[in-house]
C-alpha cells in the first residue's frame, strides 16, 4: 500500500471518529434539553422563564420556549455537522485536498465553539469541543 493511500485512509478514519464524537455530542445535548430542568432545582428564574410570556412575530412565547428552541436548533446543527463529517470522510478517501477547506472551516468553528462553551456554559460540552477540535486538527495533518 502506498504512503498516499495510507494517509488518505487515515484522514477518512479520523473524520469518521470526529463524526461519531459530534453525533454523541448532539445526542447528549438533545437528551439534556428534553426536560425543563435546572441543576439547582426549581428556582424563581426557571419559574419566571416558564411564566413570563410575550408576543413576537405573531406568536406568544415564553423565555423557556425560546431557550429550549435555541437548544434544539443547536442539536440539529450538530447532527448536520456529524453527517457532513461522515460525508467528508468518504471524500477524503479519494481526494483529501478537496476536503481541506471544509475541515479548516469546521476546525475554526470548533475552536470558537469550545471557547464560548467554556466561558458561558459548563465543562462537559467544552470537553466534547476540545476532543472534536483535536480530531479535526489531526485530520488536517494526516
Amino acid at each position: 500500500m502506498a504512503l498516499e493511500d495510507i494517509l488518505l485512509t487515515n484522514a477518512s478514519l479520523v473524520l469518521r471518529v470526529a463524526s461519531v464524537i459530534s453525533f454523541l455530542f448532539a445526542a447528549g445535548h438533545t437528551v439534556g434539553g428534553l426536560k425543563s430542568w435546572s441543576p439547582m432545582g426549581e428556582t424563581d428564574v426557571l419559574k419566571s422563564m416558564r411564566t413570563v410570556r410575550f408576543d413576537v412575530a405573531g406568536v406568544n412565547r415564553s423565555y423557556l420556549e425560546f431557550y429550549q428552541g435555541f437548544g434544539f436548533l443547536l442539536s440539529v446543527c450538530v447532527v448536520m455537522q456529524a453527517v457532513l463529517l461522515w460525508q467528508l470522510a468518504n471524500l477524503a478517501k479519494t481526494n483529501r485536498e478537496q476536503t481541506l477547506p471544509f475541515i479548516w472551516t469546521l476546525f475554526i468553528a470548533s475552536i470558537a465553539s469550545g471557547i464560548l462553551t467554556w466561558k458561558f456554559l459548563f465543562p462537559v460540552p467544552a470537553y466534547f469541543s476540545v476532543v472534536l477540535t483535536a480530531f479535526l486538527g489531526l485530520a488536517l495533518v494526516v
